[in-house]
This record gives C-alpha cells, sequence and structure tokens, in this order.
C-alpha cells in the first residue's frame, strides 16, 4: 500500500485526514511533532509522499522539510499552510517542498493533489532511457539526475520534471501555464505562482549567478525558456 507521512500537531485535524487517505487506499503514517516525523521515516523508508504543518510544538515544517531534503530529493512534500500566511507557501517551496495546500481544505482537493504527487514520483516509468546533454548540463532519464561539469545536482522530483521539459525544448518560450500543466498536472487546482518560485529554486542550484540566469532566462509577461 502507497505510504503518506501526515504530520500535524492537531490530533482533530490529523484523524481528518487519515481518514480520507485511507478512503482513497493510502496508508497513513502519523506523527504529532517533527521528531516524531523524522523517526517516522527512518521506520518507513518506503514513505514516498510526506504532508507537513507548519505549527509545530517543536521544530517547523520548514526545518522538517530541509532535514528531509538533506537525505531524501526523491520524496514529494505537500506543505499545509495557513490561507493567510502568504510568506509559509513561498517559505515552504524554496526549503524543498513541491506543493502546498492551504487550510481548510477539501478532502477532494487533498487527494488530487497527493495522487499527482505520487505519480510524478514513481508510478510511472519514464518513456526514454538515454540522456539529454544541453550544452554543460547532462540529464540522465534513465536514473532521473541532472551533472553540470560533470558535478552532481541534487533535485527533488519537480525540479526534475521542470529541467526535463525545458531541456526537451531548447530555446522555446514556455508560458506558465504550460509549464504548470505538464509539471503538475492539467487538473492541478493550485496557484501558478508555484512555476516562479521553483524556478527561483533551480536557479540557486545550477546558475553561476541566480540573479543574473543564462539557463534558464525570463520571457517577460509570459514565462521562462531554457536559454544556454
Amino acid at each position: 500500500m502507497k505510504k503518506v507521512l501526515v504530520l500535524e500537531d492537531e490530533s482533530s485535524i490529523r484523524s481528518f485526514v487519515v481518514i480520507n487517505l485511507k478512503r482513497s487506499g493510502y496508508e497513513p503514517i502519523e506523527a504529532e511533532t517533527g521528531e516524531q516525523a523524522l523517526e517516522q521515516i527512518k521506520k518507513h523508508p518506503d514513505i514516498k509522499v510526506a504532508l507537513l504543518d507548519i505549527m509545530l510544538p517543536d521544530i517547523d515544517g520548514f526545518e522538517v522539510c530541509r532535514r528531509i531534503r538533506a537525505n531524501n530529493s526523491k520524496m514529494g512534500i505537500i506543505m499545509l499552510t495557513a490561507r493567510t500566511q502568504e510568506m509559509d507557501k513561498v517559505t515552504g517551496l524554496m526549503t524543498g517542498a513541491d506543493d502546498y495546500v492551504t487550510k481548510p481544505f477539501s478532502p477532494t482537493e487533498l487527494t488530487a493533489r497527493i495522487d499527482a504527487l505520487y505519480r510524478r514520483i514513481g508510478g510511472e516509468e519514464e518513456e526514454d532511457t538515454g540522456e539529454i546533454v544541453r550544452g554543460i548540463f547532462r540529464l540522465n532519464t534513465r536514473n532521473r539526475t541532472l551533472e553540470k561539469n560533470g558535478r552532481r545536482i541534487k533535485l527533488t522530483q519537480v525540479e526534475y520534471s521542470i529541467i526535463k521539459l525545458f531541456m526537451d525544448s531548447p530555446g522555446k518560450a514556455l508560458s506558465r501555464e504550460e509549464i504548470l500543466a505538464a509539471v503538475w498536472g492539467k487538473d492541478y487546482m493550485g496557484e501558478v505562482k508555484i512555476v516562479d518560485v521553483n524556478i527561483r529554486r533551480l536557479r540557486i542550484k545550477i546558475e553561476d549567478d541566480p540573479t543574473n540566469p543564462a539557463y534558464i532566462t525570463t520571457v517577460w509577461g509570459y514565462g521562462y525558456k531554457w536559454g544556454f
């Protein structure tokens, strides 16, 4: 059964999420503190997706996200954020999260986000099994890794999907909406600005100077393109 970590210190919300995940065919692994969540990940290395609340009694969800990403670039991470805290969304994505869901959320929305993330992570086989080379970058589509000048760059699954989209279409301007549909799915119910935050995160990883990008360039008023 597909395991999902549910880190939420409010028992009523956690129970609500757990019940709906079970109904959707998932096996929820519960935690109410950040340290418990990290321990559960050690006990269950086959967890593929984690739901992380931000406000916790010990370490916050951002720190949990950072620690997960330090050891696991492939796990899908969804932050549970308060609707009024816009910076929580951006901060969560910049620390390595793949998506966010704002409270209060519907069971349908949450399950749809988890389903989409699970499909990107491991449910679907890569169609091609070779490499894409663009200048100093080499993308291995067999093991889903990126190298720059022979040096491995750790990518999340969302970051890999974005890079592959760009490297498949060098020089082509892609709108934010195109990127959103290709990476998050046509039925994604979130906001398009999630694209901008992930592009910012990618630039920090691959650009020599993220403030003056040479590889992922901005097409003002439209989107982005792979400019190498």
